[in-house]
């Protein structure tokens, strides 16, 4: 009796302590994680409007909420913005790809060109096919320097001939507000109709994750199923006058909602609410991990002014008729890549040790640099470490072995296809699968 008494005491204590060996596990990856949000938002903590003191932050409408719900706040682009809420990174993460995450990403910014030339004024400034979208639909382009590198990724919707909706990083809000400006005189002066209107009177909600269709749709009368990735629709949700897109950064089926500052709070709550707690309030430290598990750019990182579209991978955000016409900032040094091969690429890599992060060396066989980690970390879903970043021309190749250096040591590597994880966009094969489902 003694001996399985005391065999029972030695299996308690062994489960004990594995219990508390998985507890610190956890710890430490939720803390590499937090580690990683902030070491890969490295380019928007060292801008001068991250430099401002906690009073003269911004505050977005949802301010108050994301403090009354445990939002632990941060810096961000000069704005007082929720890293996470009271759940760790890890938990916000796998919930938003189980059940859905509501974030406010009121800090980026929104703006609208209108007027008849106000397409063939964007088209010298982006590398995209503006005049070949429907109305009604978006893409992901790039704004170009003169040299061909990326001064930002936006998302940019034909509303109508005469109206395009646009959404650029907060980060990159000043610098982009100012290249508009630049070069909207001269094109206002040719005698060219086109003005703009900086959305501030609006707020932007990204409802993210598999629930995020049907949970929206109680908020509203329009059919949420004939909207696609990529459309856009002015309409009613919860009342408001909303401009709805089906797009993300999460690599999920998902919305960004914009409404007007003033109803931005209800809106946020009727959303939690409808959703019986599954989806949650979520913070930029999952929004890095969703993206990055999705191969999604972050500007500042993977994405910069020395860093053409051709080198990012997103040569395919060059229209066809672009292709052949040129006509934007740095065509020339583009067209030539597409037509020779960039001399660096970006490539998803996995790796073992421990995670490599912004600017961690790559190195091949014989331990020669041929490229730096751009972004990286721990991924909460693959249970991996997994990064990206660019690689001399050659060294690009799916399944690659290459060497990651991280504090010193080296690690072993190998090149992966991006996105890590499966992504759920809804377009009209998804549809046509879930009704025949």
């Amino acid at each position: 009796m003694r001996r399985a008494a005391w065999q029972l005491g030695v299996a308690a204590r062994r489960h004990s302590n594995a219990g508390l060996r998985q507890q610190q596990q956890e710890k430490r990856t939720s803390s590499d994680l937090f580690h990683q949000v902030l070491t890969t938002r490295r380019s928007f903590a060292a801008d001068e409007s991250n430099s401002s003191t906690t009073s003269s932050l911004k505050k977005t409408a949802l301010y108050d909420l994301h403090v009354e719900q445990g939002g632990k706040m941060v810096p961000f682009a000069g704005w007082s913005m929720p890293i996470q809420y009271k759940d760790s990174i890890m938990e916000s993460t796998i919930n938003c790809r189980a059940a859905g995450s509501l974030f406010d990403v009121s800090h980026m910014c929104g703006l609208s060109l209108k007027g008849p030339d106000a397409i063939p004024f964007l088209e010298t400034l982006v590398v995209g096919d503006i005049v070949g979208l429907a109305p009604g639909t978006g893409t992901l382009s790039v704004f170009t320097n003169e040299n061909g590198g990326v001064i930002d990724d936006t998302v940019i919707t034909k509303v109508s001939d005469e109206h395009i909706y646009i959404v650029v990083n907060a980060g990159c809000r000043d610098k982009d507000l100012q290249h508009l400006a630049k070069h909207l005189k001269p094109f206002q002066d040719a005698g060219k109709t086109v003005g703009w209107h900086v959305h501030d009177e609006r707020s932007l909600l990204a409802l993210q994750g598999p629930l995020a269709p049907e949970v929206l749709q109680k908020l509203t009368s329009d059919d949420l199923s004939k909207l696609y990735f990529g459309d856009f629709k002015i309409l009613k949700i919860n009342g408001s006058d909303c401009f709805l897109t089906r797009t993300g950064y999460t690599g999920e089926d998902g919305f960004e909602i914009s409404v007007p500052n003033e109803d931005a709070a209800a809106l946020a709550l009727a959303i939690l609410e409808k959703s019986q707690g599954k989806i949650r309030l979520t913070g930029l430290g999952a929004r890095d991990s969703l993206r990055l598990e999705a191969g999604l750019c972050l500007y500042g990182n993977d994405l910069e002014q020395h860093i053409t579209p051709v080198e990012a991978g997103l040569a395919w955000t060059i229209g066809k008729r672009r292709r052949a016409e040129g006509g934007f900032l740095g065509a020339e040094t583009i067209l030539q890549q597409l037509k020779d091969g960039p001399a660096r690429r970006r490539v998803g890599l996995v790796s073992s040790g421990a995670p490599a992060r912004s600017h961690s060396e790559i190195l091949d066989g014989d331990g020669k640099n041929i490229g730096e980690v751009t972004s990286g970390g721990f991924s909460p879903c693959l249970k991996k470490n997994i990064s990206m970043g660019y690689v001399a021309n050659g060294y690009h190749k799916n399944g690659t072995q290459v060497k990651v250096t991280v504090r010193g040591r080296q690690y072993d590597a190998v090149v992966t296809k991006m996105p890590f994880v499966p992504v759920h966009y809804y377009k009209p094969a998804a549809a046509a699968a879930a009704v025949k489902a």
